[in-house]
């Protein structure tokens, strides 16, 4: 096993930047989004950062996009060892875990209805800040300016409420999409990260409206072949 690259603290800064904002919002941050938090003239300085993280292979940088971070895995286990040391577990099986991938929805059915799976992964729960329950397969690039690419494999926490900012899973109508929440005055709005696409507004013509979960990593369809 190779040793772990060594960082400035600088840089270690600057990854647990990265991690806590994909935990409370469930995407990275953009490069004026990190100067801007540590203080950087502009937001070329947080670039040459992360250009560093890049080549010691902590991260990956997606072209195209303004918050094209991933986390590697090996990097997303050392910072949750580092965080959870004492809860370590030792047998590697007891780390993993068991989930199923949700195909097509069919309207007005559970998203877990065992129709709708179609096969499940084995993955280790060290990935994700949150324990999911499923993954979903993104189709299109609506949320591409958050890293969310067309046939990536987002993991999935169920639940029914969620805070402005965070991308949740949700059923609108006879569609389950994946979108950035925000409520505006009382309206709630789920947002695309893609100019291309249009915000989608909850309105009672809109059709049943259902939060369906929050949104706790991403699994690009790679790592799984």
């Amino acid at each position: 096993m190779e040793d772990a690259p060594k960082l400035t603290a600088r840089q270690q800064q600057i990854l647990e930047l990265i991690q806590s904002a994909i935990e409370r919002t469930g995407s990275p941050p953009t490069r004026a989004e990190i100067a801007a938090e540590l203080g950087f003239r502009s937001a070329n300085a947080a670039e040459d950062h992360l250009q560093a993280l890049a080549r010691k292979g902590v991260i990956e940088l997606v072209g195209g996009t303004s918050r094209g971070i991933r986390l590697q895995s090996d990097t997303l286990r050392s910072l949750n060892a580092q965080r959870n040391r004492q809860f370590s577990l030792p047998l590697p099986s007891l780390s993993q875990l068991v989930l199923p991938l949700v195909g097509r929805v069919a309207a007005g059915s559970p998203i877990l209805a065992q129709e709708h799976i179609d096969q499940s992964y084995v993955v280790e729960a060290s990935m994700f800040p949150q324990r999911p329950d499923y993954l979903l397969k993104v189709r299109g690039m609506s949320m591409r300016d958050a890293g969310i690419l067309d046939g990536d494999l987002v993991a999935v926490r169920k639940g029914s409420e969620a805070k402005t900012g965070q991308i949740v899973v949700a059923r609108l109508g006879d569609e389950v999409t994946v979108k950035r929440f925000r409520r505006v005055r009382g309206t709630i709005e789920l947002v695309p990260e893609n100019p291309d696409f249009q915000t989608l507004v909850v309105t009672p013509e809109s059709g049943h409206f259902e939060l369906e979960g929050l949104v706790v990593g991403l699994i690009r369809n790679t790592m799984l072949m």
